[in-house]
This record gives C-alpha cells, structure tokens and sequence, in this order.
C-alpha cells in the first residue's frame, strides 16, 4: 500500500481533565500516515486521483478546534474515525497526537492509534 505522510502538523484543541485545561485551547503535534492505493494519482500526474493532503491536514485542524474531549485517546479515535468517512480512498489512517506542554519534566506526552476503512 503506498503512503502519504503529514507531519508536525500544529493544531490547538480544548483537551484535558483538569478544570485548568478546560481554559483554553492547548497546543498538539499531528503526525499522520495515511494508507491509499496512489498508482492512478502517479500515472496520471493528477491532484484528483490521489489523496489530497492540504485537505485533510485542514479537516484535521478544523476536528481539533471544535472538538472538546477530555482526552487524547478519544480525540485522535474520533479524529480517524473522522478521516475515514470523510475521504473514503484511505485504507489506513495511522495517527499520532503529541501534547508536548503538558508534563514539566517530559519533553512529550503522545497517544497513537491505527484503523483501516471498514466500508
């Protein structure tokens, strides 16, 4: 399976479980690998056989903005969920969120998940 990967993406979300997390929006780090059959996009040198990567890095930042879980774990299952219906050529959506303000003696704290298209 061929591969497109974004990463380092910055996006802001409210997430957390103490109340002064709830505050205010808070800085993630998103790296993703999306899983796609590219051999038509690579034949045919055309943006729209193949995954468009600005758009799903904005469906990715728009997720986070308006999104309001407490943690990690269900923001990035939902956000793949999210990728997955949203642009049906993925097969795999390969995500990893990264908190890197959270803990002041770790550089990061990161939750990762893996799902497959299921239609």
């Amino acid at each position: 399976m061929d591969k497109i990967y974004i990463e380092g993406l910055e996006v802001y979300a409210l997430i957390g479980v103490f109340d002064w997390e709830r505050e205010h929006q808070q800085r993630l780090i998103v790296d993703v690998e999306l899983s796609a059959d590219l051999s038509t996009a690579a034949q045919t040198d055309d943006v729209n056989d193949t995954l468009n990567y600005a758009l799903i890095a904005q469906a990715i930042n728009d997720f986070a903005a308006n999104s309001q879980y407490k943690l990690l774990e269900a923001l990035v299952s939902h956000m793949i969920d999210g990728l997955l219906q949203s642009f049906p050529m993925l097969k795999t959506v390969c995500l990893k969120m990264s908190k890197p303000d959270i803990l002041a003696n770790a550089k990061n704290v990161a939750v990762a998940m893996t799902k497959e298209q299921t239609l």
